[in-house]
């Protein structure tokens, strides 16, 4: 049995952007809005924290911040993901020497790979970083799939804890949770798929939603690890138009426009994201009224 990294709620943190720059005083109020909201961990440089638009220097300046201002407040887990081996290693051993507790690694995308080269890409660097890997399965952006015997592989490795589970396939959530058991710790990737899968023995969400209702997804944790999964349920059906309407254009241009739109000012979008079109803006507008979020 591995301890997962965290339970609960881990919130996929956004980055504060002012232009060129990151806005560590603003990051400094999200982590405190976090803390306060009863998130358990908070996942950085992640790609609701726009990572693929960080320089190294960013990305390792802002996952050491992130490590110094929580003062072990809550759980941190950094994302180190690349299509290319040599610089996750970079990120990986950088985010271990700040002091994280955990690394997020997403599968390699563009150039992606074989299953083979998954086990070989994911081993390589859980072998040289003792700080314990979350596996990132997110096939609708990276076009590849851990496939059902590569998790069974990896979960043997003793400093692979888990994966950030983000297919939406709960069928191959089940039979992975059948095959490697507690050998593998399983987050939901997904908001919608939360109370499905912690039904199942998942042991959280790394959440988008909890970026602007931390509150609402840490009880959402609570209700299924208590098994009221009816309290539960009828909670997520309250805000399930919600957290459908945060994936209605590309991760994270409407969680951020949704953060601004609340006054929490977390600043810029990076190109190639773009603010939202206006048929989608009003469709997000009408859902956060829905559930009572004012709109300023």
């Amino acid at each position: 049995m591995k301890t997962p990294i965290f339970t609960g709620s881990g919130t996929a943190v956004v980055t504060p952007f002012r232009g060129y720059e990151i806005d560590r005083e603003k990051m400094a109020q999200l982590i405190d809005m976090q803390y306060e909201g009863g998130t358990s961990a908070l996942i950085v440089c992640g790609t609701t924290g726009e990572n693929a638009t960080q320089n190294l220097d960013e990305h390792m300046g802002l996952v050491d911040f992130c490590v110094k201002h929580t003062a072990g407040r809550m759980k941190i887990v950094s994302g180190v993901g690349s299509n290319d081996t040599r610089t996750a290693i970079t990120l990986a051993t950088a985010a271990e020497a700040s002091g994280v507790d955990g690394i997020l690694m997403v599968t390699p995308y563009y150039n992606k790979t074989s299953q083979k080269g998954l086990v070989e890409h994911f081993t390589y660097v859980a072998d040289r970083v003792k700080v314990p890997m979350i596996l990132y399965n997110v096939p609708g952006r990276t076009s590849i799939n851990i496939a059902l015997d590569t998790y069974k592989i990896l979960s043997q490795h003793p400093n692979i804890n888990g994966v950030k589970e983000a297919s939406g396939d709960i069928s191959a959530f089940s039979r992975t949770r059948a095959i490697c058991g507690d050998n593998l710790n399983v987050w939901s990737g997904n908001d919608d798929n939360t109370v499905p899968m912690m039904a199942m023995g998942a042991k959280g969400v790394i959440s988008v939603a909890s970026n602007i209702v931390p509150e609402v997804v840490s009880k959402l944790c609570n209700l299924c690890f208590e098994n009221d999964f009816k309290a539960a349920s009828e909670l997520y059906y309250k805000y399930s138009e919600l957290f459908n309407d945060l994936f209605i254009e590309v991760n994270p241009i409407p969680v951020k426009t949704a953060m601004n739109l609340m006054g929490l000012d977390v600043g810029d979008l990076r190109l190639p994201l773009v603010e939202m079109a206006d048929g989608t803006l009003a469709k997000l507008k009408s859902s956060m009224q829905a559930v009572g979020i004012e709109i300023k």
